[in-house]
Parts: C-alpha cells; sequence; structure tokens
C-alpha cells in the first residue's frame, strides 16, 4: 500500500473544514447575509470576512491536493514544530490585539487624558485601531521574520503597511464597521 502523504491530508483536511463552515456553520451564526442593504446603503454582512477567510482556505487546500511531494506522515516532526510556531504567533497577535486598546486607555485614563472607558471610545481615533495595528504588524513581521529565518526592520514596515492597507479598505468606507476586536469588547 502507498503510505499517506502529508500534503494530501491537510489539502483534504483544510477542503472538508471549509466546505463544513461556509454551508452548515455560517449561515446558522450569521444573522445576515454577505451583504446588508440598509436604508439604502450597502454594508458588509456578517458573513462576508469568514466566507472570504474559509473561500481562501478551500482554494489553498485544493492547491495542496495537487502539490507533489514525497513528504509522508512518517516524517512529520520538523512540520509539527512549525505548526506549533505559528500557533503561539497567532496567540500572542490576538492577545495583542484584544489587550493594547483597553491597556492604553487605562495608561492614559491614569494620566488624566481620558475620562471614558475603552468600551465609549473603541469606535474613535485612535483607540480603535491601537489592538489591531499592534496585533495585525506582529502577526505579519512575526510570520514574514519565520519563514526568513531572521527578524528586520523590513518585516514590521511590511507589516504596518499591510495593517494600513487594510484600515484603509475596511475601516474608511464603512462608518459603522468596527475593526477586530472592538466589536466583542
Amino acid at each position: 500500500m502507498k503510505p499517506i502523504k502529508a500534503h494530501v491530508v491537510l489539502g483534504l483536511g483544510a477542503v472538508i473544514l471549509a466546505a463544513l463552515a461556509i454551508s452548515l456553520w455560517l449561515p446558522n451564526d450569521s444573522a445576515t447575509g454577505l451583504m446588508v442593504r440598509l436604508r439604502g446603503r450597502t454594508q458588509i454582512g456578517d458573513a462576508l470576512a469568514p466566507t472570504a477567510a474559509f473561500v481562501i482556505m478551500a482554494v489553498s487546500g485544493l492547491m495542496l491536493l495537487f502539490e507533489r511531494s514525497d513528504q509522508t506522515l512518517e516524517g512529520m516532526g520538523r512540520s509539527t514544530g512549525f505548526l506549533a510556531v505559528l500557533v503561539i504567533l497567532f496567540a500572542v497577535s490576538l492577545l495583542l490585539m484584544r489587550w493594547t486598546g483597553p491597556l492604553a486607555v487605562t495608561i492614559a485614563g491614569f494620566l488624566g487624558d481620558v475620562g471614558h472607558s475603552y468600551r465609549e471610545l473603541r469606535a474613535t481615533f485612535p483607540w480603535k485601531h491601537l489592538g489591531f495595528a499592534t496585533g495585525g504588524t506582529f502577526m505579519v513581521a512575526s510570520l514574514i521574520s519565520l519563514v526568513e529565518g531572521r527578524f528586520t526592520a523590513k518585516a514590521v514596515l511590511v507589516g504596518a503597511l499591510t495593517v494600513l492597507g487594510l484600515i484603509l479598505v475596511f475601516d474608511l468606507p464603512f462608518s459603522d464597521l468596527l475593526l477586530p476586536p472592538n466589536g466583542d469588547v
């Protein structure tokens, strides 16, 4: 019997997970569809961002299914270690996203500059961008550094410019959209 290829298992898992999420989870968890028309304005629906992410995941899984590789499931030690580092980097990024804004408001409150809670300020500049910018920049820069095998200022610059681009695309055109994690705080 031929050994099972690692990329086939990963690709198949990604495609199945994405298909289940798009067909079962998102329709049952989202209050709106991909786009919503309210009072003559078109707005992003609750399901748009996760649907886009799962479509990218499915396409990536399909690409893995057709990749040529000799790595079988027996030689997965390095891959598992790499995956563990990725999980840690994403966890740190999400912690930075979640807590940078509230921590900055708390510090500013001690200095007497802010008389409100983060919840009241989460939709105002600059507070609404602090966590997204810090966590997003860390995420992109750390992933670049991991792949390149070294930390560079260029990686941080690319991370910051990527976050700035996301803010310009998603935050500026939609006045009622809160960047992560502000919708959950």
